[in-house]
């Protein structure tokens, strides 16, 4: 890297770097000419990105008048504003009401479309599910885990499906018939009178034993192979890593 690499990449802090006696609209166009723009295409930019944010009428608020999700908002406008080709944000949707988050979430998304090369670090697993591609997991400052998110589940699927069935005859007795071929994990038979709900683990990727004594029970409604969460995959490989497996 060479210094005139810093005006291509964009950082966003989880902690917020503001300074709070600043005018919103002062810190944004100072912190814009910092990273290399006009004071005129500044004004230009920001004033795109507060009418597209909604937030026009922040210009001459100061930052400890704001909340901690408006402050972010801020800090998110300065971070893309020089449209750079590496961003890292750094739990960015931090202090974020739900509608605020998917908001930002959106834009995050539009700049990838766009070709924004982006690392994004953070704790809530749902984020990683909705963002991500590729991914890295840390676990005491040592990487344990990394590949494409959709190669990782894969290799983590361990062959149990969930299972739907309207039948006609008696569910304790079918459960128990079916208890004695396979691996049932779990069932619940008080969700809905008539069916059958549970959860199976087959000893292979092979389905067609289960699905031949099902169809002969009922009506087969659901049949979906669990794919485990990002959360499920890292708590599994820390609890292997911590037993030495």
């Amino acid at each position: 890297m060479s210094p005139k690499h810093i005006a291509q990449i964009g950082y966003l802090p989880e902690e917020r770097g503001l300074y709070k006696s600043m005018k919103v609209g002062e810190q944004a166009l100072y912190l814009a000419q910092l990273k290399g723009l006009s004071k005129h295409d500044a004004k230009e930019r920001l004033k795109y990105w507060f009418e597209r944010l909604n937030i026009g009428d922040w210009w001459n608020k100061k930052i400890q008048e704001l909340s901690k999700g408006m402050a972010q908002k801020i800090q998110f406008i300065v971070t893309v504003l020089h449209e750079p080709k590496l961003l890292i944000f750094d739990e960015p949707f931090s202090g974020f009401d739900p509608i605020n988050a998917n908001i930002i979430k959106d834009e995050i998304l539009k700049l990838k479309e766009q070709g924004t090369s982006i690392i994004f670090s953070t704790h809530r697993m749902e984020s990683v599910e909705e963002l991500c591609e590729y991914i890295a997991l840390i676990h005491k400052s040592e990487k344990i885990l990394d590949g494409r998110l959709a190669d990782i589940k894969n290799a983590y699927k361990n062959n149990i499906f969930d299972v739907g069935l309207q039948v006609e005859a008696n569910r304790e007795a079918l459960m128990k018939s079916l208890a004695e071929k396979f691996n049932i994990l779990s069932s619940n038979l008080e969700k809905q009178e008539g069916h059958l709900d549970f959860k199976v683990q087959l000893p292979s990727s092979h389905t067609g034993d289960i699905l031949r004594e099902l169809s002969t029970m009922g009506n087969l409604y659901r049949f979906d192979e669990t794919i485990p969460s990002a959360n499920d995959i890292f708590i599994q490989t820390v609890n292997n890593k911590e037993n030495g497996k």
